[in-house]
């Protein structure tokens, strides 16, 4: 599966590195709008850097990865439809959803497989606790908890265009309660500044807790925030009538020291390459099933506008500080 990659930045560089992973795909062309990294990942990995028309003009590449900024997700997403290619893209498709509900409705008679960028579903932790729970091993899942913490905030640079944290990080944990329990009735965002003013000063929160609340009375709450010293902090729990399941931490190793003193392990690995390089190969393996062997796509478009309208939701109800209804955001929820 000839692959051409959009976007030659952090997460470009990780995906350039899981397509190698896989025998069945083969990376062949790079493209940014900043040359010299393009040309730079380009040369690391022995394949061209070409522009966008080129590669998608290519009737011999075969898919297209979209690792690009936000702000070109939806546009590439048609183009590259458009031109017959396969697509994998980063999250989110859009900061708006508007434009992703637009999107979506137009590319909705795509033949090649389209797929989202949620690593966390590959996470083998994350896959155990959620085939545990289709399996009815601890009956009925009633309450779920995700934890996640990043290290330490970004700049505040980023910040500016990330379209927020309800949109940027914690559009993954929206992924996940989905993922785990399916689309909630309502949701309600609490916020605060507690890390650095600047980021309030920006127009956005770096402490969140949301709650998200199902029509038959289970619960979800995600926690995020943009500093935890010890590193990236990473959990789920998950209640169900017969039973508990956790996802715990990775840790840097697992070697524990008891004394008098007390009982010590290591830290949380410190951040999300650490963390999720697994779950990004295994990501990208689903993405190939799907292109090369016809398997389903385990991330669709749809999942990437369920998570957006989530973060819509959440958006709307720190704003206006009240409970939302999904439907009021996401016609048909």
């Amino acid at each position: 599966m000839k692959t051409a990659l959009f976007g030659a930045g952090r997460i470009g560089r990780v995906h350039a590195a899981s397509i190698k992973t896989d025998p069945r795909s083969e990376l062949v062309a790079v493209t940014d709008v900043v040359s010299e990294a393009a040309a730079a990942l380009a040369r690391e990995h022995g394949v061209e850097a070409r522009s966008p028309e080129d590669i998608l003009a290519d009737k011999n590449i075969d898919a297209i990865l979209i690792a690009s900024s936000t702000n070109t997700h939806a546009e590439l997403i048609e183009k590259g439809a458009a031109a017959g290619k396969a697509i994998f893209c980063e999250k989110p498709i859009d900061l708006s959803l508007n434009r992703a509900l637009e999107l979506s409705k137009r590319i909705a008679g795509h033949a090649r497989p389209m797929m989202m960028g949620f690593n966390r579903r590959f996470d083998p932790n994350f896959a155990a606790v959620k085939s545990a729970l289709d399996a009815g091993e601890v009956g009925k899942g009633e309450l779920l908890a995700v934890t996640s913490y990043d290290p330490a905030p970004p700049p505040v640079s980023y910040i500016k265009v990330s379209g927020g944290l309800y949109r940027d990080m914690m559009i993954h944990d929206f992924d996940m309660c989905a993922f785990m329990f399916g689309l909630p009735k309502t949701v309600t965002a609490h916020g605060s500044c507690l890390v650095d003013p600047e980021i309030g000063a920006a127009g956005d929160v770096d402490t969140a807790v949301v709650v998200l609340s199902y029509a038959d009375g289970r619960i979800a709450t995600i926690r995020n925030s943009r500093r935890a010293p010890y590193g990236y902090d990473q959990r789920l729990e998950l209640l169900g009538s017969a039973g508990l399941l956790e996802a715990r931490n990775e840790i840097e190793n697992t070697v524990v020291k008891s004394t008098t003193a007390g009982v010590v392990s290591a830290k949380p690995v410190y951040f999300f390459l650490e963390r999720y390089m697994r779950a990004y190969s295994i990501e990208w393996s689903a993405f190939v099933d799907a292109v090369v062997e016809g398997k389903p796509v385990p991330a669709s478009i749809q999942d990437g506008v369920n998570a957006l309208a989530l973060a819509e939701a959440a958006n709307l109800s720190f704003a206006e500080k009240r409970t939302v209804e999904l439907a009021e955001v996401l016609p048909g929820a």
